[in-house]
């Protein structure tokens, strides 16, 4: 559903037109979210959320009681989390990680390292000898596997089995394993393999890969005669905006993995999703101010814009959306711009003709002073925008349902 929750939709009712654009959260159904996503895993398989989706510290409490942990990555996201989540456990992911980030995370005492490059695991071995004498840091060589068959086929974003900037290549897996078991780095712990091949995949397809990336993690470690802790198979589990009330599947999903690792005792397996887990729980609210028309076309101009939320330029498509219709007077002794069509673009305030948010939208006599309320706004939105741009004002935020006490 895009449509509003109802708690949502109360809210927006309390908003005044200075109000807005405001951001919604429905922390209550984010909490039933999360519950039937960590009621569907097995056992042995962890679940820790990649903050960069939405890292606002709400968010994060509302997750506490559903994840095993957070992966961040970067030295901006670990001191974040940290401060909003002290003492649950974190894993240290991305490419380019700095040595003065390196060390803020030995110094805070994260639990686990996804080492992307040779060079990075001679720089966290260097600073873990400097900065955890005497603690063997945990480390999970992140490797640029190939794609299982054609199950990268169908995803949005690929950052695996093709050349990309991230992990090592598989061709440097032996060299790796020998550097973290031979003593050369006796600070350092070989715990597992990760692997994050690509994003927008379904259950299928997921589970495809978490197939792949197991058998290639247990021929590794076996050929090094080394035990293997943990897998990561990333996360990148489907999020349609094209077609919202298509969900991923994690009970089919978390069915396969139990299947997968039935032959793996001890064996941990961890995904890291993201978006999958929170872009429902969004929603961006703002105000028509004006409609026009335009070479045969009607446009709908809003307050607020791509500058707050990005995704659909991102990820190119259309923001699903709502619209409400407002009862208020109109103030002015001019008419009321009104859509004469069954069809409006909706634009933003951005002198850039890329700063539209859906195209062609159902909304016959759209109006201004009409309220649109788009969904899917819980993941990769205000975070990833450029907020500065033409100094609008910033929107307002409210998170609906404290999140629960632990």
């Amino acid at each position: 559903m895009t449509d509003p929750t109802s708690a949502v939709r109360a809210r927006i009712h309390t908003l005044r037109p200075a109000d807005l654009p405001a951001y919604c959260y429905d922390l209550s159904a984010l909490r039933d979210h999360a519950d039937r996503v960590r009621a569907a895993l097995p056992d042995h398989v962890e679940l820790y959320y990649a903050t960069k989706a939405n890292p606002a510290p709400e968010i994060l409490a509302t997750l506490r009681p559903y994840v095993h942990g957070y992966e961040v990555s970067s030295g901006g996201e670990l001191a974040h989390v940290r401060q909003a989540e002290p003492g649950h456990p974190l894993a240290f992911g991305g490419p380019g990680k700095t040595s003065a980030e390196l060390a803020a995370a030995l110094a805070a005492g994260v639990e686990r390292y996804h080492v992307e490059s040779t060079h990075e695991l001679h720089l966290l071995a260097a600073l873990a000898a400097h900065h955890a004498p005497g603690r063997r840091i945990a480390v999970l060589p992140r490797f640029n596997l190939p794609g299982p068959g054609g199950a990268l086929d169908g995803s949005a974003l690929a950052m695996g089995g093709r050349p990309t900037p991230f992990g090592l290549d598989p061709a440097e897996a032996d060299r790796t394993v020998r550097l973290l078991t031979d003593e050369t780095y006796p600070q350092l712990e070989l715990r597992g393999i990760h692997a994050h091949l690509a994003s927008g995949l379904d259950a299928p397809a997921q589970l495809a890969v978490a197939d792949s990336v197991l058998s290639w993690a247990t021929a590794l470690t076996a050929r090094h005669g080394v035990p293997l802790h943990e897998v990561v198979v990333g996360g990148g589990m489907a999020v349609d905006y094209t077609a919202p009330e298509a969900r991923f599947d994690w009970a089919e999903y978390g069915a396969g993995l139990a299947r997968l690792i039935a032959d793996h005792p001890g064996l941990t397996l961890r995904i890291e999703p993201g978006r999958a887990l929170t872009a429902y729980c969004g929603w961006y609210v703002t105000e028509v101010l004006d409609v026009k028309r335009s070479h045969g076309e009607e446009f709908a101009v809003l307050r607020g814009g791509t500058h707050h939320l990005r995704t659909p330029v991102t990820k190119g498509h259309d923001q699903p959306c709502t619209v409400l219709r407002t009862d208020a007077p109109w103030p002015h002794p001019w008419p009321r711009p009104a859509a004469r069509g069954d069809r409006v673009t909706l634009t933003g305030q951005l002198c850039t003709p890329k700063d539209v948010l859906a195209r062609n939208v159902p909304a016959a006599g759209l109006r201004a002073g009409d309220r649109v309320v788009f969904g899917m706004a819980g993941a990769y939105a205000w975070n990833i925008s450029h907020h500065d741009f033409l100094m609008h004002p910033r929107p307002g935020f409210h998170f609906l349902g404290a999140p629960e006490a632990g």
